[in-house]
């Protein structure tokens, strides 16, 4: 794949594109080159506080996270690495870059609290439900079903990427909700050590991912994970165009996560090109399409149904009874309406069929898009 021009010029900064990185994530986070990131996704430590084993009414025990890496001495101890590793996080974010971070009750209330106090500026909090959770083996809480992402920018001024129509398109043209039916990682998905568990014990979906990374970056973006594991960010970010970065301190999740990425496939540039909001696409005034003769001056526009019609004038404007003005503008008054889409209301006549003179605007956007896509 080419790299543009911002893809060289991370290069020539020196960020690690593409690597798994050993060691403790808020010492490598703080030897990165300062705003060179343009996502976080954070899958932090949950400190679930368990207190001994957790068993099936079978009396089998339950795989929960009990490991080293999730076990800490207080609620203080745990607020200090918050603080820390968020404040190394936000350093290396680009000022229009943005985080995701997850987590459970135990913890995401902190880490919210914490993403205010550092500047953050949250946009959503998303509730990821599990269409297949765990169930509550003791009966004396509520079936733990969902878990919590928290979306924020680095500042409030940030202008955060969000790909609003990517992500309708996604829910077959239904706007984006902020609760998310997703299932747990399970059957072949769910990565194995070599004795045959679970190689990590809190796993993510490719599909939670693939939904963040769709609706928050675009192809060429550079991802970073301060909390590796298995690689379900980098495996992602690869498939879709992203570039990642993942820190990792755990060798054997390095292990797992480098054999991972080492089968996952870049998709081609066609299928990741990610579906743009019309309001972020290149204006075109009318007079383009008269300059250009795609429509002559003189030739005559019609309304739906023929009711009304206009004659191009050269200048991009219209006249038609008792109106002149700009295609908007003189719909507008045809219609005894406060506005028009003017792009929309009129159409053209060629070989006996009307054509809308939309048709031409997206004619002459798609040789634009065609002059940028050819490199140099």
């Amino acid at each position: 794949m080419t790299k543009t021009k911002e893809q060289r010029a991370d290069s020539a900064r020196g960020l690690p594109l593409n690597q798994i990185l050993a060691g403790d994530c808020i010492e490598i986070m703080n030897s990165l080159p300062e705003g060179s990131v343009d996502l976080i996704f954070a899958d932090p430590p949950y400190n679930l506080q368990l207190k001994g084993d957790l068993h099936r009414p079978d009396n089998s025990k339950v795989d929960a996270v009990d490991d080293h890496w999730d076990q800490f001495s207080s609620f203080a101890s745990y607020d200090a690495f918050t603080r820390d590793w968020l404040a190394a996080a936000r350093r290396l974010l680009k000022p229009n870059g943005a985080i995701w971070v997850i987590g459970s009750y135990h913890n995401i209330f902190r880490v919210g609290a914490e993403l205010q106090n550092q500047g953050y500026w949250i946009m959503n909090d998303v509730i990821w439900r599990k269409s297949n959770p765990m169930p509550n083996f003791r009966g004396k809480r509520l079936t733990n079903a969902h878990e919590t992402l928290i979306w924020a920018a680095k500042a409030e001024s940030s202008k955060y990427t969000f790909n609003y129509e990517a992500l309708k398109s996604l829910n077959e043209g239904t706007q984006m909700r902020s609760d998310w039916v997703i299932p747990i990682c399970n059957g072949g998905e769910r990565l194995k050590d070599g004795k045959g568990d679970k190689a990590h014990p809190t796993q993510k979906p490719e599909a939670l991912l693939h939904r963040v990374l769709i609706g928050t970056t675009n192809p060429g973006d550079v991802v970073l994970d301060p909390f590796f594991g298995t690689g379900t960010t980098g495996a992602v970010a690869k498939m879709l165009g992203r570039d990642f970065i993942g820190i990792e301190r755990e060798a054997a999740y390095r292990d797992v996560a480098e054999k991972r990425l080492a089968r996952a496939r870049r998709l081609d540039a066609e299928v990741i090109a990610t579906t743009k909001a019309k309001r972020s696409e290149p204006r075109i005034p009318f007079g383009q399409v008269v300059e250009r003769g795609m429509l002559r001056p003189g030739e005559e526009l019609f309304s739906i149904g023929s009711r009304h019609k206009a004659k191009v004038r050269a200048d991009g404007s219209l006249i038609g009874p008792d109106v002149k003005g700009s295609i908007h503008q003189v719909g507008a008054a045809l219609e005894g309406a406060p506005s028009c889409n003017g792009w929309t209301y009129w159409h053209y006549r060629r070989e006996g069929k009307m054509m809308s003179i939309d048709l031409l605007r997206q004619q002459i956007r798609a040789e634009m898009e065609g002059d940028i896509a050819r490199p140099n």
